[in-house]
């Protein structure tokens, strides 16, 4: 019998029965958890709200010694809030779609339960404070987390020299299969050549200069995303499902926009006219 604690994220939560959940949570000194919560269905349950995603929580766990090896799932018998982040985040569409695909990003990059992973469970926290602060625009901290993700698990991109042959930047060619930016000598088929704004603009995000990053325009903003996803979905060799929501909504915010500006041009041509 063993009683842990610690401190984490929770990623996601599960229906289990009538009134349990399955709470999936990204911990800072046993990686990612999963753990039954018992009753936090009900409505009179203590501390059920604390365990929703989002939430930056103290946990203590209970587990018997097969379960800390992964045999069955630990208890989770005490819960204490940190920060609720999701407070400042679910109001929000856009800090919420951002958000999730966040989540989802954490839990794709620690696949082993119980393995410490230190770098991403403080990625997360500070990306997920950022975004329900509403510091910078959710878009751009999505794409300056994923680039940090994939950094901080040995997938850095180069955004300067070439990835492949290490020559001098700038350089014009970009490949997610080769790591980044490449030169015309190590050109492969499938090469793009992006704005130099959008390389600068990625560049900026993943070092977190964020003076750059929230004057760029939002053509370079778009270009950037793009390569940004094609990057991340060639190393977790599949898509994440959250993203094709933030990316939805980016293009129904561009065509709502689109529409308020041709409103409000032609309200000004029809009161020039009167």
């Amino acid at each position: 019998m063993t009683l842990f604690r610690d401190d984490g994220i929770v990623l996601r939560t599960q229906k289990l029965g009538e009134a349990d959940r399955i709470i999936t949570l990204l911990t800072r000194g046993h990686g990612r958890v999963r753990a039954v919560a018992r009753g936090v269905r009900r409505t009179k349950s203590k501390f059920g709200a604390r365990l929703e995603p989002f939430s930056h929580v103290d946990v203590q766990f209970f587990a018997r010694g097969s379960e800390l090896v992964g045999r069955g799932l630990p208890l989770c018998t005490q819960s204490e809030t940190i920060a609720p982040y999701g407070s400042g985040i679910v109001t929000d569409y856009a800090r919420y779609t951002a958000g999730t695909a966040m989540l989802e990003t954490a839990e794709r990059f620690t696949d082993h339960e119980g393995e410490p992973a230190v770098q991403q469970y403080l990625l997360l926290v500070g990306g997920l404070r950022t975004l329900s602060r509403g510091e910078h625009a959710p878009h751009l901290i999505l794409d300056a987390f994923l680039l940090r993700s994939l950094a901080v698990n040995g997938y850095a991109p180069s955004f300067d020299d070439c990835a492949r042959c290490g020559l001098n930047g700038p350089n014009r060619f970009f490949s997610v299969a080769s790591g980044g930016v490449i030169c015309g000598d190590c050109r492969v088929p499938g090469s793009v050549v992006p704005s130099p704004e959008a390389i600068g603009l990625l560049s900026a995000l993943l070092t977190g200069d964020w003076d750059t990053a929230d004057a760029a325009e939002a053509r370079h903003v778009r270009e950037a995303s793009g390569l940004v996803s094609a990057y991340l979905h060639w190393h977790l060799e599949r898509g994440l499902r959250s993203l094709r929501y933030v990316e939805k909504f980016a293009r129904n915010a561009e065509g709502t926009e689109k529409i308020t500006n041709a409103t409000n041009a032609t309200t000004a041509t029809n009161a020039e006219k009167k």
